[in-house]
């Protein structure tokens, strides 16, 4: 018999069920043998030819090089990340945007999810001032927000979240919105806030905070002396999966942007790119040397000369948006197709690969649903999941909470469009 060991607080809080546990365990589990699976879960991105022959080109490059392939899988980098890949990102950011970026403004991390724990264990949680003690937290100003997020306090509770404004549309859409007067109340009257952070686009919802709300926020940061955590592993300038026209990319010294290779075509290498003050880069770099040593260098050499050249931006603009946009709409109009008739609604598409589908007359809660068409192969991440640092999420949350599923719509078409057809059928046999 083997033995059963006892975790401490914190690994039976890091190991425990989570929401990001189930949808990476959804993305790489295989199903029951004879079950055909449609995968509308997870946030793995789509196969972009161009993008992936800008890559080849890149790793045929290094390969025909002598000795540079055999050093970047044989040598550690520097934990802040590759030199000539910083200096490549902080000249590119900062002759693009005229931001005032230089290296020692950069960390490279094992991917964003990695930056993300990094950040908010740095900003909440216990706090100690000479003699003074005190506890922070993280305050989400739209929620709701990434599931990923929900898990990676070290400390419990280090979220507190103001609920979203709800616009409702005559086709069938809605539209989250910070609901500013609420956060600038929340913001006055606590004084336990170490962070905020939002994700533009964000997922779930592809809502894309404009320009005007992004940089209010950075002016509520800088007021309050915190730092605004930005999550543009969706957003621009790269993979650039945003649809409007009013959003462009944002950087100040209030602002912590964290960037991806991700979504523009490697997921697998796990290179996350913060653009911060430069004390937060420092510290991200040796939270790295402790927990990492030191991050993967091969992405890093692969995208070094696309971001370099601009090239990598201009793929983004080209191919990966018009690619995403076009399965964006396409879905929608599947989903108006397939619910008609049904009280549905679907947050306006703005950004980011997922369609977040309401489902007013469900009578049963999406954790529900969500095991009932994972026994028909179709796998979507239930919407609790992305309700969290809420007191009463039920009946703050416009009654969302367990209506909502986030469906990615980038995988294969036909795969796709007989996921939504097999939910839709479900759905209709669970409604009020």
């Amino acid at each position: 018999m083997s033995k059963k060991y006892i975790f401490s607080d914190i690994g039976e809080k890091l190991t425990s069920n989570s929401g990001i546990l189930q949808l990476m365990d959804d993305l790489g589990r295989p199903l029951p043998p004879g079950i055909t699976p449609y995968r509308l879960g997870g946030g793995n991105p789509a196969r972009v030819p161009e993008v992936e022959q800008m890559y080849r080109r890149e790793m045929e490059r290094i390969m025909a090089q002598p000795d540079l392939f055999e050093c970047l899988i044989s040598q550690y980098d520097s934990p802040q990340g590759r030199g000539q890949f910083i200096e490549a990102v902080a000249h590119f950011l900062s002759k693009s945007y005229g931001w005032n970026v230089t290296p020692e403004n950069i960390a490279i991390t094992n991917g964003s999810q990695s930056a993300f724990f990094y950040l908010f264990n740095l900003f909440s949680g216990s706090f100690t001032d000479g003699e003074t003690k005190t506890k922070k937290k993280i305050l989400l100003p739209l929620v709701p927000e990434y599931i990923g997020y929900a898990d990676q306090g070290l400390e419990p509770d280090i979220f507190v979240s103001i609920p979203a404004k709800c616009q409702y549309y005559a086709d069938n859409t809605f539209k989250y919105f910070i609901d500013f007067e609420r956060l600038e109340a929340y913001l006055l009257d606590n004084v336990d806030v170490g962070a905020m952070c939002v994700s533009r686009p964000t997922n779930p919802s592809g809502n894309v905070l404009t320009d005007s709300e992004i940089k209010r926020l950075a002016s509520l940061a800088a007021k309050y002396g915190i730092p605004l955590f930005v999550d543009n592993a969706y957003g621009l300038p790269f993979p650039n999966i945003v649809f409007t026209d009013n959003a462009t990319p944002y950087w100040d010294e209030s602002v912590v942007l964290s960037m991806s290779l991700s979504k523009i075509g490697l997921p697998t290498m796990r290179n996350g790119i913060v653009v911060a003050d430069k004390q937060i880069a420092k510290a991200l770099s040796n939270l790295n040397a402790i927990a990492a040593l030191a991050c993967g260098s091969m992405g890093q050499a692969i995208a070094e000369h696309c971001i370099a050249s601009g090239e990598l931006v201009q793929v983004a603009q080209k191919y990966v948006k018009t690619f995403y946009q076009q399965r964006s709409e396409q879905t929608l109009e599947w989903i108006h197709q397939l619910f008609q008739g049904c009280d549905y609604a679907v947050h306006r598409s703005e950004g980011a690969i997922f369609q977040w589908l309401l489902l007013r007359d469900l009578e049963i809660p999406t954790k529900e649903l969500y095991t009932k068409l994972k026994e028909k192969g179709v796998i979507t991440v239930p919407g609790e999941h992305f309700f969290f640092g809420l007191e009463d999420p039920v009946s703050s949350c416009h009654g969302h909470y367990d209506k909502c599923l986030r469906i990615n719509y980038s995988g294969n078409r036909e795969e796709v469009y007989s996921g939504l057809e097999i939910l839709a059928q479900v759905y209709k046999k669970y409604r009020k």
